[in-house]
């Protein structure tokens, strides 16, 4: 009998969140060519919204191996802020991260006309 991966569960996607690693990391985009400065929650770039595929299980592992393209792929307004949906273009993995806030959209903030050009798409 193989061993099946257990079904996340809610709890569990709460429980990654709550064991982020933050890691201050400078990147240059490889869709766009924008330098990055990052703040340890940086994990796209802020002027096209494209990332890497680095992190496995827990955001800022840096454990995945793929280091696909992560597109984004459309985005969510609630509550006050934007949550951007990423499928990797090499191994389909997808997951949800939460944009910078509004805050931080005048500084190095993400940019708010590509956030909403993805609006519930």
């Amino acid at each position: 009998m193989k061993n099946k991966k257990p079904t996340p569960s809610p709890s569990l996607d709460k429980e990654r969140r709550r064991n982020f690693l933050r890691k201050i990391e400078n990147f240059v985009c490889e869709k766009c060519g924008e330098k990055v400065v990052g703040d340890g929650y940086t994990d796209h770039c802020p002027k096209c919204l494209f990332g890497k595929h680095v992190d496995g299980e827990i955001p800022g592992d840096r454990a995945s191996e793929c280091g696909g393209v992560m597109e984004p792929i459309k985005t969510t307004y609630k509550s006050g802020y934007f949550k951007i949906y990423y499928k990797c273009s090499r191994c389909r993995h997808d997951f949800w991260v939460r944009a910078a806030d509004a805050k931080a959209l005048a500084s190095q903030g993400d940019d708010r006309g590509k956030l909403i050009s993805l609006l519930d798409k």
